[in-house]
Protein backbone atom coordinates (compact mmCIF):
# COMPACT_ATOMS: atom_id res chain seq x y z
CA UNK A 1 0.00 0.00 0.00
CA UNK A 2 2.55 2.85 0.84
CA UNK A 3 4.86 1.23 -2.02
CA UNK A 4 1.67 2.05 -4.29
CA UNK A 5 1.28 5.73 -2.67
CA UNK A 6 4.91 6.99 -3.00
CA UNK A 7 5.15 6.27 -6.65
CA UNK A 8 1.60 7.56 -7.01
CA UNK A 9 2.97 10.43 -6.15
CA UNK A 10 6.41 10.54 -7.71
CA UNK A 11 3.67 10.15 -10.95
CA UNK A 12 1.63 12.77 -9.79
CA UNK A 13 3.93 15.54 -8.96
CA UNK A 14 7.56 14.37 -10.56
CA UNK A 15 5.71 14.56 -14.62
CA UNK A 16 6.96 16.12 -17.58
CA UNK A 17 4.30 18.28 -17.60
CA UNK A 18 5.00 19.59 -13.95
CA UNK A 19 8.19 19.62 -14.50
CA UNK A 20 7.97 22.09 -18.11
CA UNK A 21 5.70 24.84 -15.91
CA UNK A 22 8.57 24.53 -13.37
CA UNK A 23 10.84 25.67 -15.65
CA UNK A 24 8.93 28.29 -17.63
CA UNK A 25 8.46 29.64 -14.66
CA UNK A 26 11.78 30.04 -13.20
CA UNK A 27 12.59 31.36 -16.96
CA UNK A 28 9.86 34.38 -16.81
CA UNK A 29 11.33 35.36 -13.53
CA UNK A 30 14.42 35.36 -14.53
CA UNK A 31 13.13 37.48 -17.79
CA UNK A 32 11.53 39.85 -15.68
CA UNK A 33 14.78 40.67 -13.75
CA UNK A 34 16.48 41.25 -17.10
CA UNK A 35 13.70 43.47 -18.53
CA UNK A 36 14.07 45.15 -14.35
CA UNK A 37 17.61 45.60 -14.77
CA UNK A 38 17.34 46.66 -17.95
CA UNK A 39 14.70 49.65 -17.38
CA UNK A 40 16.35 50.91 -14.47
CA UNK A 41 19.98 51.35 -16.34
CA UNK A 42 18.03 53.14 -18.88
CA UNK A 43 16.45 55.67 -16.26
CA UNK A 44 20.14 56.16 -14.83
CA UNK A 45 21.25 56.73 -18.08
CA UNK A 46 18.92 59.31 -18.83
CA UNK A 47 18.88 61.16 -15.33
CA UNK A 48 22.69 61.40 -15.89
CA UNK A 49 22.55 63.08 -18.98
CA UNK A 50 19.92 64.95 -17.54
CA UNK A 51 23.08 66.63 -15.72
CA UNK A 52 25.34 67.71 -18.24
CA UNK A 53 25.90 71.08 -19.29
CA UNK A 54 26.01 72.43 -22.28
CA UNK A 55 28.78 75.32 -23.53
CA UNK A 56 26.32 78.04 -23.45
CA UNK A 57 25.43 76.86 -19.78
CA UNK A 58 28.88 76.67 -18.52
CA UNK A 59 29.75 80.34 -19.93
CA UNK A 60 26.71 81.90 -18.26
CA UNK A 61 27.69 79.69 -15.17
CA UNK A 62 31.49 81.37 -15.82
CA UNK A 63 30.18 84.91 -16.08
CA UNK A 64 27.48 84.48 -13.04
CA UNK A 65 30.72 83.50 -11.09
CA UNK A 66 32.93 86.21 -12.32
CA UNK A 67 30.42 88.90 -11.76
CA UNK A 68 30.05 88.08 -7.94
CA UNK A 69 33.57 88.14 -7.69
CA UNK A 70 33.99 91.57 -9.16
CA UNK A 71 30.66 92.97 -6.89
CA UNK A 72 32.56 92.01 -3.79
CA UNK A 73 33.66 94.82 -1.70
CA UNK A 74 36.56 93.97 -1.56
CA UNK A 75 38.25 97.50 -0.32
CA UNK A 76 35.22 97.45 2.11
CA UNK A 77 36.77 93.73 3.21
CA UNK A 78 40.59 95.46 3.36
CA UNK A 79 39.67 98.13 5.66
CA UNK A 80 38.26 95.95 7.54
CA UNK A 81 41.13 93.50 8.08
CA UNK A 82 43.12 96.92 8.36
CA UNK A 83 41.08 97.82 11.57
CA UNK A 84 41.15 94.83 13.22
CA UNK A 85 45.08 94.46 12.64
CA UNK A 86 45.24 98.06 14.01
CA UNK A 87 43.05 97.32 16.98
CA UNK A 88 44.64 94.14 17.49
CA UNK A 89 48.27 96.50 18.01
CA UNK A 90 46.62 98.84 20.28
CA UNK A 91 45.90 96.22 22.46
CA UNK A 92 49.55 95.00 22.50
CA UNK A 93 50.77 98.67 22.78
CA UNK A 94 48.70 99.32 25.38
CA UNK A 95 50.23 99.99 29.09
CA UNK A 96 49.99 97.18 31.51
CA UNK A 97 49.32 98.97 34.72
CA UNK A 98 46.87 98.02 37.27
CA UNK A 99 43.59 100.46 36.49
CA UNK A 100 43.85 101.97 39.98
CA UNK A 101 47.09 102.75 39.14
CA UNK A 102 45.88 104.84 36.05
CA UNK A 103 42.58 106.01 37.88
CA UNK A 104 45.00 107.91 40.61
CA UNK A 105 47.43 108.90 37.94
CA UNK A 106 44.14 110.32 36.03
CA UNK A 107 43.08 112.55 39.22
CA UNK A 108 46.90 113.66 39.97
CA UNK A 109 47.05 114.89 36.32
CA UNK A 110 43.18 116.47 36.30
CA UNK A 111 44.04 118.53 39.52
CA UNK A 112 47.21 119.78 37.93
CA UNK A 113 44.78 121.63 35.13
CA UNK A 114 42.22 122.60 37.28
CA UNK A 115 45.06 124.50 38.88
CA UNK A 116 45.47 126.60 36.05
CA UNK A 117 44.20 129.76 35.86
CA UNK A 118 41.33 131.32 33.57
CA UNK A 119 42.72 131.87 29.96
CA UNK A 120 45.54 129.36 29.69
CA UNK A 121 46.34 127.92 26.73
CA UNK A 122 47.14 123.91 25.69
CA UNK A 123 51.02 125.43 26.02
CA UNK A 124 50.36 125.74 29.39
CA UNK A 125 48.39 122.76 29.62
CA UNK A 126 51.06 120.79 28.07
CA UNK A 127 53.76 122.29 30.26
CA UNK A 128 52.08 121.54 33.54
CA UNK A 129 51.66 117.99 32.59
CA UNK A 130 55.28 117.75 31.25
CA UNK A 131 56.21 118.91 35.10
CA UNK A 132 54.20 116.72 36.88
CA UNK A 133 55.59 113.63 34.60
CA UNK A 134 58.87 114.85 35.46
CA UNK A 135 58.28 115.11 39.18
CA UNK A 136 56.84 111.75 39.63
CA UNK A 137 60.17 110.00 37.27
CA UNK A 138 62.05 111.41 39.94
CA UNK A 139 59.95 110.40 42.83
CA UNK A 140 59.65 106.79 41.59
CA UNK A 141 63.84 106.96 40.90
CA UNK A 142 64.67 108.23 45.09
CA UNK A 143 62.17 106.60 46.41
CA UNK A 144 62.94 102.70 45.57
CA UNK A 145 62.58 101.57 48.74
CA UNK A 146 59.42 103.06 50.07
CA UNK A 147 57.10 103.29 47.28
CA UNK A 148 54.96 106.08 45.97
CA UNK A 149 51.41 106.79 46.82
CA UNK A 150 50.61 105.81 43.33
CA UNK A 151 51.72 102.25 43.13
CA UNK A 152 51.51 99.35 46.02
CA UNK A 153 54.04 97.13 44.68
CA UNK A 154 57.41 97.17 43.07
CA UNK A 155 56.27 95.58 40.26
CA UNK A 156 53.67 98.25 40.10
CA UNK A 157 56.43 100.85 40.32
CA UNK A 158 58.56 99.37 37.87
CA UNK A 159 55.44 99.44 35.04
CA UNK A 160 54.40 103.12 36.19
CA UNK A 161 57.98 104.06 35.97
CA UNK A 162 58.70 102.58 32.28
CA UNK A 163 54.97 104.42 31.62
CA UNK A 164 56.40 107.74 32.25
CA UNK A 165 59.25 106.93 30.35
CA UNK A 166 58.62 105.72 27.04
CA UNK A 167 54.93 105.14 26.66
CA UNK A 168 53.88 108.73 28.10
CA UNK A 169 51.32 109.10 25.33
CA UNK A 170 49.88 105.52 25.44
CA UNK A 171 49.23 106.04 29.29
CA UNK A 172 47.56 109.15 28.40
CA UNK A 173 45.09 107.71 25.82
CA UNK A 174 44.73 105.30 27.64
CA UNK A 175 43.42 106.84 31.02
CA UNK A 176 41.96 109.37 28.13
CA UNK A 177 43.48 112.79 28.73
CA UNK A 178 44.13 114.31 25.39
CA UNK A 179 45.88 118.56 25.20
CA UNK A 180 44.54 119.71 21.91
CA UNK A 181 48.26 120.92 20.16
CA UNK A 182 48.21 124.82 20.29
CA UNK A 183 48.51 125.34 16.45
CA UNK A 184 49.77 129.06 14.77
CA UNK A 185 48.94 129.66 11.77
CA UNK A 186 51.14 132.50 10.39
CA UNK A 187 49.56 134.89 7.88
CA UNK A 188 51.68 135.34 5.29
CA UNK A 189 51.43 138.55 2.82
CA UNK A 190 53.09 137.28 -1.26
CA UNK A 191 51.58 140.93 -2.22
CA UNK A 192 54.63 143.08 -3.34
CA UNK A 193 55.00 145.79 -1.65
CA UNK A 194 54.04 148.38 -5.05
CA UNK A 195 51.38 146.38 -6.29
CA UNK A 196 48.29 148.24 -6.42
CA UNK A 197 44.77 147.59 -4.68
CA UNK A 198 42.68 145.23 -6.57
CA UNK A 199 39.83 147.98 -8.50
CA UNK A 200 36.10 147.12 -6.79
CA UNK A 201 33.95 145.99 -9.85
CA UNK A 202 30.94 148.31 -10.35
CA UNK A 203 28.31 146.73 -11.75
CA UNK A 204 26.64 148.22 -15.07
CA UNK A 205 27.60 150.47 -17.95
CA UNK A 206 30.66 151.61 -17.59
CA UNK A 207 30.77 155.52 -15.99
CA UNK A 208 31.39 158.74 -18.07
CA UNK A 209 34.98 160.15 -17.39
CA UNK A 210 33.14 163.67 -15.84
CA UNK A 211 31.29 161.38 -13.59
CA UNK A 212 34.50 161.14 -11.46
CA UNK A 213 32.81 158.23 -9.64
CA UNK A 214 34.63 157.83 -5.91
CA UNK A 215 33.36 154.58 -4.44
CA UNK A 216 32.90 154.40 -0.57
CA UNK A 217 31.81 158.38 -0.99
CA UNK A 218 28.90 160.26 0.61
CA UNK A 219 28.98 164.09 -0.49
CA UNK A 220 26.83 166.77 0.84
CA UNK A 221 24.55 168.98 -0.26
CA UNK A 222 21.22 170.58 -1.37
CA UNK A 223 18.48 167.61 -3.03
CA UNK A 224 17.86 168.48 -6.55
CA UNK A 225 16.35 165.23 -6.57
CA UNK A 226 15.46 162.80 -3.63
CA UNK A 227 16.72 159.34 -3.80
CA UNK A 228 13.85 157.96 -2.18
CA UNK A 229 11.81 158.09 -4.91
CA UNK A 230 14.27 158.70 -7.64
CA UNK A 231 15.97 154.56 -8.28
CA UNK A 232 18.54 154.07 -11.07
CA UNK A 233 19.73 150.44 -12.72
CA UNK A 234 22.77 151.81 -12.07
CA UNK A 235 25.64 154.07 -10.92
CA UNK A 236 26.12 155.18 -14.77
CA UNK A 237 22.69 155.61 -14.87
CA UNK A 238 22.34 157.78 -11.67
CA UNK A 239 25.38 160.29 -13.10
CA UNK A 240 23.54 160.45 -16.40
CA UNK A 241 20.76 161.60 -14.71
CA UNK A 242 22.43 164.07 -13.02
CA UNK A 243 24.07 165.37 -16.29
CA UNK A 244 20.92 165.59 -17.85
CA UNK A 245 19.28 167.23 -15.08
CA UNK A 246 21.76 170.06 -15.41
CA UNK A 247 21.04 170.14 -19.31
CA UNK A 248 17.63 170.56 -18.87
CA UNK A 249 17.36 172.95 -15.72
CA UNK A 250 15.75 176.10 -16.26
CA UNK A 251 16.84 179.45 -15.23
CA UNK A 252 16.64 179.70 -11.57
CA UNK A 253 16.35 176.30 -10.90
CA UNK A 254 19.36 174.34 -8.89
CA UNK A 255 21.80 172.75 -11.54
CA UNK A 256 22.60 169.29 -10.44
CA UNK A 257 26.19 168.66 -10.08
CA UNK A 258 26.50 165.76 -7.42
CA UNK A 259 24.47 162.11 -7.81
CA UNK A 260 24.87 159.99 -4.66
CA UNK A 261 24.13 156.32 -5.20
CA UNK A 262 23.50 153.38 -3.42
CA UNK A 263 25.15 149.79 -5.15
CA UNK A 264 24.43 147.76 -2.22
CA UNK A 265 21.76 144.99 -2.24
CA UNK A 266 21.17 145.35 1.16
CA UNK A 267 20.68 149.14 1.43
CA UNK A 268 22.95 152.31 2.91
CA UNK A 269 23.06 153.71 6.17
CA UNK A 270 22.57 156.94 7.12
CA UNK A 271 22.16 158.86 10.28
CA UNK A 272 18.56 160.53 9.07
CA UNK A 273 15.27 158.65 10.12
CA UNK A 274 14.74 156.78 6.63
CA UNK A 275 15.76 153.54 5.29
CA UNK A 276 17.42 154.02 2.42
CA UNK A 277 17.23 150.94 -0.10
CA UNK A 278 19.22 149.53 -3.21
CA UNK A 279 19.65 151.81 -6.32
CA UNK A 280 18.69 155.63 -4.41
CA UNK A 281 20.20 157.91 -6.49
CA UNK A 282 20.55 161.43 -5.22
CA UNK A 283 20.76 164.13 -7.10
CA UNK A 284 22.65 167.37 -4.82
CA UNK A 285 24.12 170.44 -6.12
CA UNK A 286 26.65 172.35 -3.69
CA UNK A 287 29.07 175.05 -5.16
CA UNK A 288 31.87 173.79 -3.18
CA UNK A 289 31.39 170.17 -2.50
CA UNK A 290 32.13 168.65 0.59
CA UNK A 291 32.07 165.06 1.86
CA UNK A 292 29.64 163.52 4.49
CA UNK A 293 31.96 160.13 5.02
CA UNK A 294 34.38 158.93 3.35
CA UNK A 295 36.25 155.52 3.11
CA UNK A 296 35.22 154.14 6.69
CA UNK A 297 33.09 155.48 9.70
CA UNK A 298 35.36 156.04 12.40
CA UNK A 299 35.41 154.37 15.39
CA UNK A 300 34.25 157.54 17.93
CA UNK A 301 31.11 157.90 14.69
CA UNK A 302 30.26 154.17 15.65
CA UNK A 303 30.33 154.42 19.05
CA UNK A 304 27.52 157.60 19.51
CA UNK A 305 25.86 155.47 16.11
CA UNK A 306 25.79 151.76 16.95
CA UNK A 307 24.05 150.91 13.47
CA UNK A 308 26.60 152.29 11.63
CA UNK A 309 28.77 149.49 9.31
CA UNK A 310 32.30 149.92 9.25
CA UNK A 311 32.60 150.77 5.23
CA UNK A 312 31.09 153.60 3.87
CA UNK A 313 28.64 151.56 1.99
CA UNK A 314 27.66 154.86 -1.07
CA UNK A 315 29.48 155.85 -4.04
CA UNK A 316 29.35 159.75 -5.11
CA UNK A 317 30.93 161.70 -8.15
CA UNK A 318 31.15 164.97 -8.67
CA UNK A 319 30.61 166.30 -12.42
CA UNK A 320 33.54 168.04 -13.57
CA UNK A 321 32.80 171.34 -15.60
Amino acid sequence: MARGVASWGRGKFCSYKNLTIAICCVNLFVALLILRSLCFSRATNSFSESKKYTEWQIERIKESIRIREEAAPIELLNAVKRLRKESTEQEKRKVKLPPAVKHKVAEEIIQKLRSLREGSNATDETEVVEMWRIERLNDLETSERNLSDLVSSVEEAEMLKSALESNWHILMEDIGIWIPTNVTNPEHDDKPENEPEEAEIIPGPPLRPECNVELHTDYAGAAVRWGLTHHKESAADCCQACLDQAKNAKPGEMKCNIWVYCPSEFGCYSPDIYEHKHQECWLKMDEKPRLNFKDKYSESYRDSHPTAPVVVPWMSGVISS
